[in-house]
């Protein structure tokens, strides 16, 4: 039997199957890529809940795996030379999904630094962009009486949207007809951007037309809708 003893992070999450990866999250934009992206490979796995809210992410046992204090992060007890590897960051953890199973990564070199690319965009951009508008105009930054900062994050949530827009035009997925790890670091964000932050009219996304059909191939895969509610917050 696997021992994953030497993670901390299992005295407070034990692992009821320990031969599998297990995941430890919430349902976020950041989350949902690996959840996603274990449903999408077919990976066992098991999940773990990290309840943000009350600030798990911050306690010993889950800063003992991911030090920065964010989820999601991952233990795979059958990692590189068949140790257990621990690792955190979202980007990182899709590279080595996809390492892992072949799959949504390109084996072709150029194909595959250009799809690490957007990821990398996603991660750099998208993300923090789309994160500091959803606290400036949904949650405590609404209440700020200057509101320079909002319309900092909607004109350039505007032109990441707009790079995107370019970017889908004519194609399917972000690498055209390949679906990839840079589509599914990226669906959760726009979902969350025109979904829970309410930002749609803000950013005037019904003019863009090729990120609505993408945003719609996406969520109609039934391992993204599997992997949107992945770990369940029941």
């Amino acid at each position: 039997m696997t021992d994953l003893s030497e993670f901390a992070i299992t005295r407070r999450w034990p692992a009821r199957n320990p031969g599998v990866i297990q995941l430890y999250g919430l349902p976020t934009p950041n989350g949902v890529k690996v959840s996603i992206m274990l449903e999408e490979t077919g990976l066992p796995y098991e999940p773990h809940l990290v309840d943000i809210g009350k600030n798990e992410s911050h306690t010993p046992e889950f800063l003992s795996l991911n030090p920065n204090g964010k989820i999601p992060a991952i233990i795979d007890p059958d990692g590189p030379g068949g140790k257990p590897l621990g690792l955190f960051e979202s980007g990182a953890i899709l590279i080595y999904l996809a390492d892992k199973s072949g799959k949504f990564l390109s084996a072709d070199p150029a194909a595959r630094y250009e799809t690490i690319a957007w990821v990398m965009w996603q991660m750099g951009a998208i993300g923090p962009m789309f994160g500091q508008l959803g606290f400036f105009h949904k949650f405590a930054g609404k209440d700020w009486e200057d509101k320079r900062p909002l319309g900092r994050y909607v004109a350039e949530s505007k032109r990441l949207l707009a790079v995107l827009e370019t970017r889908l035009t004519g194609r399917d997925w972000i690498m055209g007809d390949d679906y990839s790890i840079a589509d599914i670091a990226t669906l959760g964000w726009v979902r969350n951007l025109i979904g829970f932050y309410e930002a749609r009219d803000l950013v005037g996304f019904d003019q863009f037309k090729a990120v609505q059909a993408w945003l719609d191939r996406g969520l109609a895969r039934p391992a993204v809708q599997r992997g949107l509610t992945i770990p369940s917050r029941d």
